[in-house]
């Protein structure tokens, strides 16, 4: 980042809001100053600052807490956050990493809604497109956005309980469907080999918002034969994307 035209003291004002957002109520002035090498002269102006934009609050402690002019900018910036675009603009890194089909899909009732895709170079093409929906059981893109559901939830979305099949591996009762995702909790990802069509493997990684609820699903696909070689970095590449996207909407792993 160029720092030609630097102002340290909006950097040192977005330092103190970042402390103070993980360790609310916690923090004095005395620990602020000590944390960022500030003297308190200085950190005192910056705080009184904050506080009179409403950024900061000070409670009868003497510690700190985001003010509701934080709030404010927060709920502008998510009623402009387009998933779309984002997917769009983040994605091509890790795209270029792993040379491999790219979508990014929403979860709509117990299917998936195509919303983004990134087609490789190889001689089989993904039928699906932005637009199109795929039962979300049978493909790791939708299953990474069922990674939060309960079997109750997962009975709502599919209450004849036994599955459609797209292939002989399809997962084939909401039971089955229960206990992947079971197992996939806690990796950050979830993976699907030859469940939505034969010769095709893939790897999806949910993206949460502010709220950490799942906004959507985003996912690499290839063939078997590129399988053994790629799915170390397909999936490193697909969890780190989706932490990007995700902070991007708001979310922040808890410390």
């Amino acid at each position: 980042m160029k720092q030609k035209y630097w102002v340290p003291a909006i950097e040192r004002a977005s330092l103190i809001l970042d402390l103070v957002s993980v360790h609310p109520q916690k923090l004095r002035l005395i620990d602020l100053s000590k944390r960022l090498g500030v003297n308190k002269s200085s950190m005192y102006s910056l705080l009184n600052t904050l506080e009179q934009l409403n950024l900061l609050n000070k409670d009868k402690e003497d510690t700190y807490t985001l003010g509701s002019g934080i709030a404010k900018w927060s709920a502008s910036y998510f009623r402009q956050f387009d998933i779309v675009e984002a997917f769009y603009r983040e994605a091509p890194a890790s795209f270029n990493n792993v040379h491999e089909a790219m979508q990014l899909g929403i979860l709509e009732g117990g299917d998936v809604l195509y919303l983004g895709k990134m087609q490789s170079e190889s001689r089989v093409q993904l039928i699906t497109n932005p637009g199109m929906k795929f039962p979300a059981y049978a493909s790791s893109l939708g299953k990474a956005q069922l990674l939060h559901h309960s079997k109750e939830e997962l009975l709502m979305l599919y209450p004849q309980f036994d599955l459609e099949p797209k292939t002989p591996y399809t997962l084939s009762t909401v039971d089955n469907l229960y206990k992947n995702l079971q197992e996939a909790q806690g990796y950050g990802y979830i993976t699907e080999e030859e469940e939505s069509s034969l010769d095709f493997y893939c790897v999806g990684a949910p993206v949460m918002n502010h709220d950490g609820k799942i906004i959507a699903g985003i996912s690499f696909t290839m063939l078997k034969s590129s399988w053994t070689m790629k799915r170390e970095e397909a999936t490193t590449e697909i969890v780190q994307l989706a932490r990007r996207l995700s902070q991007q909407a708001g979310y922040a792993d808890r410390p």
